[in-house]
């Protein structure tokens, strides 16, 4: 499992013009499930992503995770993150997880969150979605169940 993980100021995403999902300060997080992942990967991801210190303590330096600082979580599905794209120029997505098992285990995952606390507004699975976000440092990481 593989997430993408933006530290925001605001953020959200709509399907055909209707917001489904938005967020003040936090973190968003698009996420992509290979074809061999399971819950274990999913809660360890949930686990290792909102502890996290990446939101500036008192003093600037970033100490606090997401819940110690008060944000929230905006959780978009993205299989595009396990595309191969050595060979050729149209990207393969054979490592992604078929729809079934992939919105089986975003569900889980968003499940792991929220069960940690954390608020988790989501997008739309396999929907078409526009996000919008402000990057916030900018922090960008990328965070993977298989390092």
């Amino acid at each position: 499992m593989r997430a993408v993980v933006q530290r925001v100021s605001e953020a959200s995403v709509e399907v055909a013009g209707s917001v489904t999902g938005q967020i003040a300060k936090g973190l968003l997080i698009f996420l992509g499930v290979r074809y061999d992942d399971g819950e274990e990967q999913a809660a360890y991801l949930a686990r290792k992503i909102s502890q996290l210190r990446i939101f500036p303590d008192e003093t600037g330096k970033m100490n606090l995770s997401v819940q110690e600082a008060g944000g929230e979580l905006l959780i978009v599905s993205q299989f595009t993150l396990y595309a191969e794209t050595r060979k050729g120029n149209r990207p393969s997505y054979s490592r992604a997880a078929n729809a079934e098992a992939a919105k089986r285990l975003y569900d889980y995952f968003v499940a792991a969150c929220r069960a940690q606390g954390l608020k988790a507004a989501t997008g739309v699975f396999q929907a078409d979605m526009r996000v919008r976000l402000t990057n916030d440092g900018p922090v960008t990481l990328i965070c993977d169940s298989g390092d």
